[in-house]
């Protein structure tokens, strides 16, 4: 018993020396990971650790395959407990991981923070000084792009951002970190700018990739440009029909409110590639906007079927439910998304329109203002905000989110709009025409199609800015213009008739208030100019006008003939009866 107690510790004092292919063993598994067979590679990368007694490689990926196999906790106790999160780069950036993907935000901060870089160095023995250098510069980028991450969950957009940009600049090719800061709508687009003239391209690329790399940059960051100014250089002609680039192409019709052209796009997308992830968003939203429900309805419960976890999927119902007027169960269904990802920009946006809808403006702006924080660089959070301001009378805050709208969006046609309804409310009314006429050449310009009936509010209101400036003609231009696009539009009519109420032809505004009562009966203003404008009529025709009044003579009574001053008279109390019918209308005019 003595004697195997002996040969025990000597055991363990010299540890057996490995007779197999342990070279070969870590191919295998490598090749299981590529192949997919993850509880494959877990069961020979853990053989491979004893085998090597512990060799620092082995116990990486032996934790790399506890991570693919979701067993978090395991592989960041492994590293941890052999102290490699302190003395790896590796190993610390995988335990990391393990608690980001168990939404440990600060654990997995702690981890990437506290590191004892005195001791680092002697620590590591398994690399030299020249090997361990190279594996610092090739791993900090994944570092900082995690950091980013962890920051961005912890709602800390501003560190965020700084780690995003610094991953980056350590790894041009770092698409994910470019990718976080577009498609959040991190930047403004001077920042973004600037985020491009900071790449060093030059020093991390070889000459023939700068080209391409910049310009997929770029492609995916001129969202608000004209996609007339798309110009793909002959050297990238290849690339014309990539996903990507289509998709970036939609976008900007998107964002230059050419809807039709964006749907078509985004659909032939779609037909190729179902489900594509940067697609999906974008043509749920001009589904909205061109009103499709069916297709919608058909999208959505797809994408439930399919990924029931994902919040885009949970964003397409709540848009449906939106599109057809149910507020509650569209504020449901976008909760879900925005539970499932915090900073779905989207979700929010769609959550503040529900709220809106039923004209609760403080949950609305509470909704607003969230995706304004997470989507700094997109003007429709602040446009929306600016909105509800105005509806709540609050012009100068109002104002001030427009002008910020359009300093990001400068011919965004709807930022334009809002801006002529505020110069319209503080009685400007030239800047007010300036502003919806050049709202309007931007939606002519989109291409040549008739007018949607979203712009209607658009036209007359430009209708009414002309009224407001004695154009009375250019004026009912307009309004049948807006009658053109929305036939059944009751204020349409109303504006029609004012406006020839004021050009004095009270036959022709008769008609048209009687068209405007015939859709909506309660309808105040139409009511009340129909009243005044048949008394106007009234006192304007005598009676029998056209009938000849057979004279009779009554016996026993004189003749009396009507002298010059009578018909002075008469011909004043007409001339007053006039001028008190403009009168009426100066009042009403400055009442509208």
């Amino acid at each position: 018993m003595a004697g195997d107690e002996v040969k025990i510790e000597t055991s363990e004092k010299q540890p057996p020396t490995c007779n197999y292919n342990l070279p070969k063993l870590r191919e295998r598994v490598k090749q299981y990971i590529d192949k997919h067979h993850y509880d494959s590679a877990l069961f020979w990368a853990d053989k491979i650790v004893s085998l090597s007694n512990g060799n620092v490689d082995d116990i990486y990926w032996y934790a790399q395959t506890l991570y693919l196999t979701g067993q978090y906790h395991r592989a960041s106790r492994l590293l941890r407990n052999k102290k490699l999160d302190k003395t790896n780069t590796s190993c610390r950036h995988l335990a990391a991981l393990c608690h980001y993907e168990c939404k440990e935000w600060q654990e997995a901060l702690n981890i990437l923070d506290l590191v004892e870089n005195n001791n680092m160095r002697q620590l590591t023995q398994s690399f030299n000084e020249s090997h361990f250098d190279l594996v610092m510069k090739e791993t900090e980028h994944s570092i900082n792009l995690l950091r980013g991450k962890i920051y961005e969950a912890m709602d800390n957009r501003n560190l965020a951002v700084e780690c995003y940009r610094e991953a980056l600049r350590q790894d041009v090719y770092c698409f994910e970190a470019f990718d976080l800061l577009v498609n959040h709508h991190m930047l403004t687009a001077q920042e973004e700018r600037e985020l491009m003239d900071s790449l060093p391209l030059s020093s991390q690329c070889p000459e023939d990739e700068i080209e391409l790399v910049r310009f997929l940059y770029e492609n995916r960051l001129k969202k608000y440009s004209k996609p007339k100014e798309f110009i793909l250089p002959d050297s990238l002609n290849i690339l014309k029909d990539n996903m990507d680039v289509i998709v970036n192409l939609s976008e900007r019709h998107y964002y230059n409110c050419d809807f039709r052209e964006c749907f078509k796009i985004t659909s032939k997308v779609l037909q190729k590639d179902p489900y594509n992830s940067q697609c999906l968003p974008l043509h749920i939203a001009v589904l909205v906007e061109l009103k499709k429900t069916k297709e919608l309805f058909y999208l959505a419960h797809k994408l439930v079927d399919l990924y029931p976890n994902k919040p885009v999927s949970w964003f397409a119902v709540g848009c449906y439910y939106l599109l057809i007027e149910k507020s509650e169960p569209a504020r449901r269904y976008l909760c879900k998304a925005t539970t499932l990802d915090r900073v779905y920009g989207p979700a929010w946006l769609a959550f503040g329109h529900s709220f809106a809808s039923d004209n609760e403006h403080d949950q609305a702006m509470a909704a607003y203002f969230t995706a304004s924080q997470l989507m700094k660089g997109c003007h429709l959070p602040i446009l929306y905000i600016g909105l509800e301001y105005g509806l709540t009378n609050n012009a100068k805050l109002a104002e001030r989110f427009f002008s910020q709208a359009l300093s990001i969006a400068p011919e965004d046609p709807f930022v334009l709009h809002e801006m002529g309804v505020i110069a319209f409310q503080n009685q400007d009314y030239v800047a007010a025409e300036r502003y919806f006429k050049e709202a309007l050449q931007k939606v002519q310009c989109v291409g040549e199609q008739v007018l949607v009936e979203k712009w209607e509010p658009l036209l007359n209101n430009l209708g009414h800015t002309c009224r407001k400036l004695q154009k009375y003609e250019e004026s009912l231009e307009y309004h049948r213009r807006a009658q053109i696009i929305s036939p059944q539009c009751p204020s349409t009519f109303s504006a029609i008739g004012y406006c020839y109420v004021l050009m004095g032809n009270n036959m022709m505004a008769v008609d048209y208030f009687h068209k405007a009562l015939g859709i909506r009966r309660d309808d105040t203003f139409s009511t009340t100019m129909l009243t005044n404008v048949m008394e106007a009529l009234m006192s304007e025709m005598a009676p029998n006008e056209d009938d000849d009044i057979p004279e009779f003579t009554i016996p026993g009574k004189l003749e009396i003939s009507q002298t010059g001053s009578e018909k002075e008279i008469l011909e004043e109390s007409e001339l007053a009866d006039s001028s008190s019918m403009a009168i009426e209308e100066v009042d009403m005019d400055n009442s509208d």
